[in-house]
């Protein structure tokens, strides 16, 4: 090369042998089908790891329908093998078609009747006795909510039990030391009781239920009986029965009135408690009774 020229400047081009390069990506595509079948086949796991027995079972019957026939022969229809003539391939005929698809009848049509009666009957008594409930636990919580409304209730608050029992909603107004709700030995009740009483026929007036009435006394300080409570408990019970009609009860619903002295004490391991002295008011767990001239 002479001195002062220029280089020459060689541009050499390779070809790459036409092998097909656009085939280089096809592992790509198996590739994305097998991690899919996998996703799918652990999917299916964890389905049929989280699925109840009921589920499954479910889906067991899915697949296979009742509707398949499930025995090998062509008997699996609807005759299953039968025929409706006694030349078929059984020889019972159309009789044991009829008495497998017929519904099986009641033992006796008298008695089926007389037990959906009874159920009836079952059934509405025990819808009486929900009602009765709660129009009992709403008269209770009427006559609480009373006691702490009125002024001259709430300080004799802590002299009315009000409680539940097996007869109905028994109402209880209890001596205290120091307050009692009659005169010693007397039947003629105090103001305090009147105004108890008074309270108390509020919340009767507001239900059908009958009414007892029950006087008790205490015991005396030798822890005996004295006859004259017996006569004496009956009078308070008495007297506190017509405060309640003068208050609006109506006299038939008064059901009894009894005087129990102290043979039913509240408190048993001390009869001589003035707490013992007390009228109890039961609601009956009943309608009362209608009068016999009432559908006439």
């Amino acid at each position: 090369m002479a001195v002062g020229e220029a280089p020459t400047i060689i541009i050499k081009k390779i070809k790459k042998g036409g092998h097909g390069g656009h085939h280089g990506g096809a592992w790509k595509v198996a590739y994305a089908d097998f991690v899919t079948a996998m996703m799918a086949f652990f999917l299916l796991m964890w389905l049929i790891n989280t699925t109840s027995p009921e589920q499954k079972r479910g889906i067991a019957d899915y697949f296979a329908p009742a509707s398949v026939s499930q025995t090998t022969s062509g008997s699996g229809g609807i005759l299953g093998g039968t025929s409706l003539s006694d030349s078929g391939a059984k020889s019972s005929g159309s009789k044991d078609i009829v008495q497998a698809l017929a519904p099986e009848a009641p033992p006796d049509v008298t008695q089926t009747g007389q037990s959906q009666i009874q159920s009836q009957q079952t059934s509405s008594q025990g819808s009486d006795t929900k009602a009765d409930e709660a129009a009992l636990t709403s008269a209770a919580q009427s006559l609480k909510q009373a006691m702490q409304d009125m002024p001259e209730l709430a300080e004799l608050s802590k002299q009315i039990i009000v409680d539940q029992t097996p007869e109905g909603l028994r109402v209880q107004l209890v001596d205290q030391e120091g307050r009692s709700m009659f005169k010693e030995n007397s039947a003629e009740p105090n103001d305090r009781a009147k105004v108890l009483l008074q309270a108390v026929a509020k919340v009767v007036n507001k239900l059908p239920n009958r009414v007892t009435i029950a006087g008790h006394t205490s015991a005396s300080a030798n822890g005996l009986k004295p006859s004259s409570d017996w006569a004496l408990s009956s009078a308070r019970a008495d007297a506190s029965r017509q405060i309640l009609e003068g208050a609006g009860v109506d006299a038939d619903r008064i059901y009894q009135v009894a005087g129990k002295a102290a043979s039913d004490p509240l408190y048993p391991d001390d009869p001589m408690l003035p707490g013992n002295r007390r009228i109890t008011i039961t609601l009956l767990r009943e309608a009362p009774v209608l009068p016999s001239d009432a559908g006439m």
